[in-house]
């Protein structure tokens, strides 16, 4: 976990990818702490905030990737997909602005940038900002891994749609719910200790889930399928119908409670 300091002069070009993710998501989160806090975020309306801070980020994000990394693929949630991703060697994973709802209602805090790496389908690099705590979480240096917790578990949901899978498993868990937005900023959560589990049913895509689960596996945290199963990259179809976070002594308790929830409620789709 690295804090946010100076505004880089220059593009770390020669930076390794782990470097480069980082700076990606800090100065992309410079850029929108900026445009949120400037003075034309005080006159606009948060639908129009919103979606300049999505066009803002994707932008800053696709030009530095472009200088830095001139022949890698780049999937994201806020450009057109390009069907030369699947042949491609290394494919960045990126989520110009995860949370944009809560982007849009200052002085909420719970969103997030994401940057992720895949080489050869194995997910390598990835940094999470959370630019309004002014926090950088990436795969090297990995963050330490979360500190024990004696009290219930502290299960993390939606603050707009909770699942009502992810309700039950809580209730069977004894877990306590603690709401949150943005994939990336329950994600970090957990890394940090905040909660102890993010269980996801409600399906995503990839540039939701790809960077969370990249810095949560580097911090040592068990990251799959919320059924246990390995998780796959760089689909043809970029959704992903769920994902887990937890520590490890958590995850089978888990993985059974939410199989017995989802299991009640099939038909549960938010």
């Amino acid at each position: 976990m690295l804090a946010m300091t100076e505004p880089l002069t220059a593009l770390p070009v020669e930076a390794d990818d782990h470097q480069l993710a980082a700076w990606l998501a800090t100065e992309a989160g410079r850029v929108l702490t900026e445009l949120r806090t400037g003075p034309a975020a005080r006159s606009t309306d948060p639908g129009a905030l919103k979606a300049e801070g999505d066009a803002t980020s994707q932008r800053f994000l696709a030009d530095a990737l472009a200088r830095a990394r001139p022949d890698d693929a780049v999937l994201s949630e806020e450009a057109a997909d390009v069907s030369h991703r699947l042949t491609a060697r290394r494919i960045w994973i990126i989520d110009p602005l995860d949370g944009t709802r809560e982007f849009g209602e200052p002085p909420r805090e719970d969103w997030a940038v994401h940057v992720a790496l895949v080489v050869e389908g194995r997910l390598t690099v990835g940094a999470v900002a959370l630019p309004a705590s002014s926090l950088v979480f990436g795969t090297d240096p990995p963050p330490p891994p979360p500190p024990p917790h004696a009290g219930p578990i502290r299960m993390l949901v939606s603050r707009t749609r909770a699942h009502p899978a992810t309700v039950v498993a809580a209730e069977a868990l004894g877990a306590v719910l603690v709401p949150m937005g943005s994939a990336g900023a329950k994600a970090m959560a957990v890394v940090r200790g905040d909660a102890d589990v993010y269980a996801h049913a409600g399906g995503q895509y990839e540039w939701d889930s790809a960077a969370p689960a990249a810095v949560a596996a580097a911090a040592g945290l068990h990251v799959s399928g919320i059924d246990g199963r390995e998780l796959v990259w760089n689909k043809s179809d970029p959704w992903s119908p769920d994902l887990l976070i937890c520590r490890d002594d958590l995850a089978g308790r888990v993985v059974d409670a939410m199989r017995v929830a989802l299991a009640q409620s099939p038909k549960s789709t938010s």
